[in-house]
C-alpha cells in the first residue's frame, strides 16, 4: 500500500472514525476541526497530528478530505481566509463528503481547478455505525482517473465507492438516498404503530418481513428500537430536514414534485417542537403517539 500525507476536515460524528480509518491504515493524517479540543481528543486515539485551520491542514497533502455540517460551512473550509484551497497545490485530490447541494460541489470543484486540484464529491451512507465500521456506501461525482486515484484511499472507510457520473452526482444520489429513507421510515411507522395496536410481537414481525419485498436496512436494524421507544442511534432530525431541504431545492429547480418527502419533513418539524431534535430519524414514529 502507498502511505499519503491525508489531511481530514472536520472531526464529528463521521468524520472523527473515517479520520482514524485513514491513520489506522498507515497515512499520515493531519486533522482540523472547528473546535480544537475534538481535534486533540482524536490524536488521543489515533496517530496523527492536529492543524490549527484547514490551510495549515491541507498543505503538503495529497488527499485532502472534508466532512462538515452545510454549504456555508463548505465555503468556509474552502474558500475562506484559511481556506483548503490557499495552500492545496497541483495535484492535490480534494475529496468532500458533507451531505451538501450539488452546487456548491460544483463552486468548489471550479475554484479547485484554479489552484490545479482536483475535486470529487463523495457524501456517504451508513450512519455513525458505518462510519465506526468502517462500511460506509460512498456517491461520488468527478473525473474518472481522479475516482480510480483516490479510491483506494476512500476504500479505508468504505464498503462500496462508486461513481455515480460529473461532479455533482454523487450529492443527488445523496439525495435519493435520503429520499427513499424518509419513505421507508414513513411506511415503517405506520407499520409497525398497526402491528403493536393490534398485540403482534415486533420482533417476530421483523424476522418475517426481512426476507420478503418488504426487507430494508431500516426494518432490519430499526423497527424494534423504535416499537421499544428507543432513538438514539446518531442522525439526528435536525440534520435529516437540513438534507431534506436540499431535496426540495433541486427538485424545485428540476420541476419535480416530491409530495412524501414533504409530508415527512412537516412531521420532523412538528417533532423538533415537541423536543425530539437530537433524537434519531427513527423518531418519525413519535407523529402517532396519542
Amino acid at each position: 500500500m502507498t502511505v499519503h500525507k491525508i489531511a481530514f476536515i472536520g472531526l464529528g460524528t463521521m468524520g472523527f472514525p473515517m479520520a482514524g480509518h485513514l491513520a489506522k491504515a498507515g497515512h499520515h493524517v493531519t486533522v482540523y476541526n472547528r473546535t480544537t479540543a475534538k481535534a486533540e481528543q482524536w490524536t488521543e486515539q489515533y496517530s496523527g497530528k492536529v492543524a490549527l485551520t484547514p490551510a495549515e491542514a491541507a498543505k503538503d497533502a495529497d488527499f485532502v478530505f472534508s466532512c462538515v455540517g452545510n454549504d456555508d460551512d463548505l465555503r468556509e473550509v474552502y474558500k475562506g481566509e484559511n481556506g483548503i484551497l490557499t495552500t492545496v497545490t497541483n495535484g492535490v485530490v480534494l475529496i468532500d463528503n458533507t451531505t451538501a447541494s450539488a452546487e456548491v460541489s460544483r463552486e468548489i470543484a471550479k475554484a479547485a481547478m484554479e489552484q490545479g486540484a482536483e475535486f470529487l464529491d463523495a457524501p456517504v451512507s451508513g450512519g455513525e455505525a458505518g462510519a465506526i465500521n468502517g462500511c460506509l456506501t460512498v456517491m461520488v461525482g468527478g473525473k474518472p482517473e481522479v475516482f480510480e486515484k483516490a479510491k483506494p484511499v476512500i476504500d479505508c472507510f468504505s464498503k462500496a465507492a462508486t461513481l455515480m457520473g460529473d461532479v455533482g452526482y454523487g450529492q443527488i444520489t445523496k439525495m435519493a438516498n435520503q429520499l427513499c429513507i424518509a419513505g421507508i421510515l414513513q411506511g415503517l411507522s405506520e407499520a409497525i404503530t398497526l402491528a403493536k395496536s393490534a398485540g403482534l410481537d415486533i420482533e417476530q414481525m421483523t424476522e418475517v418481513l426481512k426476507h420478503g419485498a418488504a426487507g430494508s436496512w431500516q426494518l432490519e436494524n430499526r423497527a424494534v428500537t423504535m416499537a421499544e421507544d428507543k432513538f438514539d442511534f446518531g442522525f439526528a432530525i435536525d440534520w435529516m430536514r437540513k438534507d431534506l431541504g436540499i431535496c426540495f431545492e433541486a427538485a424545485e429547480k428540476l420541476g419535480v414534485e416530491l409530495p412524501l418527502a414533504k409530508q415527512v419533513d412537516e412531521k420532523y418539524a412538528e417533532l423538533q417542537q415537541r423536543g425530539f431534535s437530537r433524537a434519531d430519524t427513527s423518531v418519525l414514529i413519535k407523529q402517532f403517539d396519542k
